[in-house]
């Protein structure tokens, strides 16, 4: 029998009765653990053969960040609002998850980032992206300096709001709301987003998902913080330097076929539908 990690926030009611009310269920299928995220973190050391995680997109990227170098499959059941990541509906969830127990479902395998922030040629911390990676104001509404290296060349310094870095993965999130691209998940490709730049020159860049990406602050006001997926917030200063690959980790999504990239933008972003002209 399959051992299956059941992972949700607790804290919201919604979520802690779906998985009560679907726990008898469960454990006539499979052996399960159930992760309390609004306590539990770290789940590296499970021995489970797969995660179903009940929330939001953001309850799946604090999973994948749980799981660290065990990257076991993962598939969300959507209880959020917008819900990018989840595969599966919560009335159909049952019927899902059997065809899922027998094997009949393909693994997509996505692209991490690999995040450091250096101080005085020290890390002091290093965090897995499964979306993206963040320079931005925290406080005051000034502008900010932002040095990019790419391999090593100088690209651009920037003034702007911040920077976004993103995974093709983490296309639909942040980096969409700044203006950033479109990626199919698929891609091995890095994009780099400026904020709202002070030179409307600058703009998104699409880059190899080899290179080796160094952000410098140049800016030497306090209230600038650097954050991964939302969640993972440090404090920087002048002269930090944030570093971001490709990690030699990748996370593993589960594929039941029942959506595709372009399903999901059509149903979520309204791609394909009539303007509305309104009526006189």
């Amino acid at each position: 029998m399959k051992k299956i990690l059941v992972v949700g926030d607790f804290s919201k009611k919604k979520i802690h009765d779906s998985i009560a009310g679907l726990k008898p269920w469960f454990e006539k299928h499979v052996s399960i653990e159930i992760v309390d995220l609004s306590k539990e973190k770290k789940i590296e050391k499970t021995g489970a053969e797969m995660a179903v995680v009940f929330g939001g997109d953001g309850a799946i990227l604090s999973t994948c960040r749980g799981l660290g170098r065990n990257q076991i499959p993962i598939v969300g059941v959507h209880m959020g609002r917008f819900g990018f990541l989840a595969e599966l509906m919560e009335k159909d969830v049952c019927v899902s998850l059997e065809k899922i127990f027998t094997g009949n479902y393909q693994i997509r395998k996505r692209t991490l980032l690999l995040c450091r922030v250096e101080r005085d040629g020290k890390i002091i911390n290093e965090s897995t992206g499964i979306n993206d990676a963040v320079i931005s104001r925290s406080s005051l509404s000034r502008l900010i300096s932002i040095k990019l290296n790419i391999n090593g060349e100088n690209v651009a310094t920037y003034r702007a709001d911040g920077l976004i870095v993103s995974t093709p993965l983490g296309s639909t999130a942040h980096s969409l709301s700044a203006g950033g691209p479109l990626l199919t998940p698929d891609l091995h490709a890095f994009i780099i987003v400026p904020i709202c730049p002070h030179t409307l020159t600058n703009r998104p860049l699409v880059v190899s998902g080899d290179v080796k990406i160094e952000m410098e602050l140049l800016s030497q006001m306090g209230g600038t913080g650097f954050t991964v997926d939302g969640q993972v917030f440090t404090e920087i200063e002048m002269g930090d330097k944030i570093k971001i690959e490709r990690s030699d980790i990748e996370v593993q999504m589960i594929d039941t076929g029942t959506r595709t990239f372009y399903g999901v933008l059509r149903e979520k972003l309204n791609w394909g539908g009539h303007p509305n002209y309104g009526r006189n």
